[in-house]
């Protein structure tokens, strides 16, 4: 058994997924350690704050320091010294991004490297990457399509994503018993925010021998109502009993709505990214910890918050050190930010084991947009905002930036 349902209230539900390096309750939020890290923090800070899981990408490992390195090592949790669970994503997000892709093919993606060396990269490339990098889950490769796009090109990188999985799961089971591995494999689902392509996309996906599932093409800018839409829809085409992913989500707000739809595991750079912007999360929103108004503010980021940053140091001195770009205040940051999220996790999976999810779910989106920079945070700013986030980190290939 990969996954297991403990509770359920309405289509929110807890749960348990079964991987080498232990199980994971669900639902559960995956800090991004896209080249190896989590920007500004070590694996045992990840492992204090307690995440029992993090993300990275195998595309930018192979990269830097290359896959040879990783695998000398011992594997990916040996090199990052981090003994929980790992998921690797497959990197078609980057290695599609215009900015160095060549061109597009039904074999995979040819693209430069850093040198300027034209190289491949298909399904099967991206599964022995993965298989060699001793991930606990491994994505496929799939092809995204970006928001706005026409219906021909949508339905292109559809058929696209569906063959190039089928290959993942023959390349993978085939890799499997070569490096005798237990990783376990999830199917991404396309479709954009298009009611009928979404439903199509996640039926096939899911007649596939996927030990999970995940929702790609979100979070790219579309409309919070257009976000959850195709989360509504593709949540009513996936099995019950695979563990859905949804990737790229990480605004507090719409990761409670989410949870409510079914979901059951998130990755995202919003918290860290918003970390080191001096974005600080907050029970009443987010608000902007550089602002000239938190100068002399010796309080801590949040009243009653239990993490390390709000227990030892006050907003002035935060201020002061992510002003002047000590890198020690991103580190203080993002550990705030970090545990919110983590506690929203806990938080949430006690609410549906009560029987509260929808309680909680109105108690928290009112307090959460309470105050005025959480309104106006709550729009299309936000969708604006994740997406130059999104491009910026498509653009780590090139100048090597982002998570």
């Amino acid at each position: 058994m990969t996954f297991e349902i403990l509770y359920e209230d309405g289509k929110a539900r807890v749960g348990k997924l079964y991987t080498e390096h232990g199980p994971v309750i669900t639902p559960f939020f995956m800090p991004v350690a896209s080249k190896g890290s989590v920007k500004a923090m070590e694996g045992a800070d990840i492992d204090i704050l307690g995440f029992e899981s993090i993300i990275s990408n195998s595309f930018i490992l192979s990269l830097s320091p290359g896959i040879d390195v990783v695998e000398g090592a011992g594997g990916i949790h040996k090199f990052m010294h981090f003994k929980k669970n790992i998921f690797t994503d497959s990197g078609g997000f980057q290695v599609l991004s215009k900015d160095f892709l060549i061109k597009k093919t039904d074999e995979g993606a040819l693209f430069k490297d850093q040198s300027g060396k034209k190289m491949i990269y298909t399904p099967e490339i991206a599964m022995k990457n993965q298989i060699r990098l001793g991930s606990d889950v491994a994505m496929t490769l799939d092809d995204v399509a970006h928001y706005g796009l026409s219906g021909k090109e949508y339905v292109d990188a559809i058929r696209r994503t569906h063959d190039w999985a089928r290959r993942s799961i023959i390349a993978h089971k085939e890799l499997k018993k070569e490096y005798d591995s237990k990783q376990l494999l999830f199917g991404i689902a396309q479709g954009g925010t298009r009611e009928e392509y979404r439903r199509f996309s996640t039926h096939k996906i899911n007649e596939m021998d996927f030990d999970g599932v995940a929702l790609g093409g979100l979070v790219i800018g579309e409309s919070r109502g257009e976000l959850m839409g195709a989360i509504a829809e593709s949540v009513k085409h996936f099995d019950d009993h695979k563990v859905r992913y949804l990737m790229g989500l990480g605004s507090p707000p719409d990761v409670v709505r989410a949870v409510g739809e079914g979901v059951d595991c998130f990755d995202s750079i919003y918290p860290t990214s918003n970390a080191r912007h001096g974005s600080m999360l907050t029970r009443k929103g987010r608000f902007m910890i550089k602002k000239v108004a938190y100068k002399n503010d010796h309080g801590p980021i949040e009243e009653g918050c239990k993490c390390e940053t709000c227990k030892n140091y006050s907003r002035a001195y935060l201020h002061h050190l992510l002003r002047t770009h000590e890198l020690l205040g991103y580190k203080l940051a993002t550990i705030h930010n970090l545990h919110f999220m983590n506690n929203l996790i806990h938080e949430l999976r006690d609410a549906i084991k009560k029987g509260r999810y929808k309680e909680y779910a109105e108690d928290f989106l009112k307090d959460y947009f309470s105050g005025k920079e959480a309104k106006e945070f709550s729009n299309n700013v936000q969708q604006k905002y994740m997406e130059k986030l999104r491009k910026e980190q498509a653009k780590i290939f090139l100048d090597w930036k982002g998570e």
